[in-house]
């Protein structure tokens, strides 16, 4: 294995927005970083960031570059285009291992590894997801305004959706893609509000240059639409911070306070792996305040003499 001489005052792991945004705050506190990038975001399949002041509509791999090339003004913080595959040690003195053989060493870790898409089980929507077929109205909803849209859920995440779709169009059907799971209320409600609710399994959905046209149901029925949402299936983008202790949710979330310190001494997590808000402005956000509990945590450690 090669090993790292530097001992690292915090490894990042992930460099996505919330981890980018980590390494500008503790560069510019002057501490030594070092960012692990497997480079695989999760947004690479959309085409434009939205929602993100003075970055609305940039590219994702045109964001991380300028992030990078903004962080390179602080020479205290490295990249390394790597994954971490373990995590050892304790605070103070963490080990991680990487893929390409590296051993690492840190005081403190920030686990910004995001969270993974599992397989997308209806035909046809890989080839649209990114495109035409997405998962936040908030991120996607203004260019797909006054379309005839379709929204794929059931029970409250179908009451969830249809309301919130509604700020972009009026021209919305629900797909539950087998028994609904409403209640006869919710039935009722959708129906007043002219919402069009199809239960049966969704066999295909058919599409032209990533544009979708129309969702193909198994009893035979077509729903023409311009675009689809969906609530996708996540999973963590890592479990290591599960393997190294730290507290995680039912659906893969780590557990962090306000400034993203996780059950774990010495250990921070932000953006996607640490949250269910799955924006690009609030996980650099949550990457700044984790950057500014690291770096208070190893001042007030050096102030008394155990840093």
């Amino acid at each position: 294995m090669i090993k790292m001489e530097t001992m690292f005052d915090t490894a990042i792991i992930g460099g996505g927005p919330a981890g980018l945004s980590a390494a500008l705050v503790l560069g510019r506190a002057r501490k030594n970083v070092l960012v692990l990038d497997e480079g695989r975001p999760r947004n690479r399949v959309t085409g434009e960031i939205h929602g993100f002041l003075t970055r609305d509509g940039t590219r994702p791999a045109e964001f991380r570059r300028i992030a990078r090339e903004q962080i390179a003004a602080y020479p205290s913080v490295r990249f390394m285009d790597d994954a971490a595959v373990e995590v050892t040690g304790t605070n103070g003195r963490f080990r991680i291992a990487t893929a390409g053989g590296a051993t690492i060493e840190s005081k403190k870790l920030l686990f910004a590894t995001g969270k993974k898409d599992l397989p997308l089980d209806i035909e046809g929507l890989s080839d649209i997801y990114g495109k035409s077929a997405f998962v936040c109205p908030y991120c996607d909803g203004w260019e797909l305004r006054d379309k005839p849209l379709v929204f794929i859920a059931k029970g409250a995440g179908a009451m969830h959706f249809a309301k919130t779709i509604t700020g972009w169009t009026s021209s919305r059907t629900l797909c539950t893609n087998g028994p609904d799971e409403l209640t006869e209320e919710q039935r009722e409600e959708l129906k007043r509000h002219d919402v069009a609710v199809f239960d049966s399994p969704i066999r295909r959905i058919e599409s032209v240059d990533g544009l979708v046209r129309q969702v193909v149901l198994e009893d035979g029925s077509a729903v023409p639409c311009a675009g689809i949402f969906f609530a996708p299936k996540l999973a963590a983008g890592s479990d290591l911070p599960r393997a190294l202790g730290c507290d995680v949710t039912e659906t893969g979330s780590v557990v962090v306070d306000g400034f993203g310190k996780t059950s774990v001494p010495g250990v921070y997590s932000a953006g996607d792996a640490a949250t269910e808000l799955y924006q690009a402005i609030m996980a650099a956000s949550m990457g700044m305040l984790a950057a500014a509990g690291i770096n208070g945590e190893l001042l007030e450690e050096a102030w008394n003499g155990k840093g």
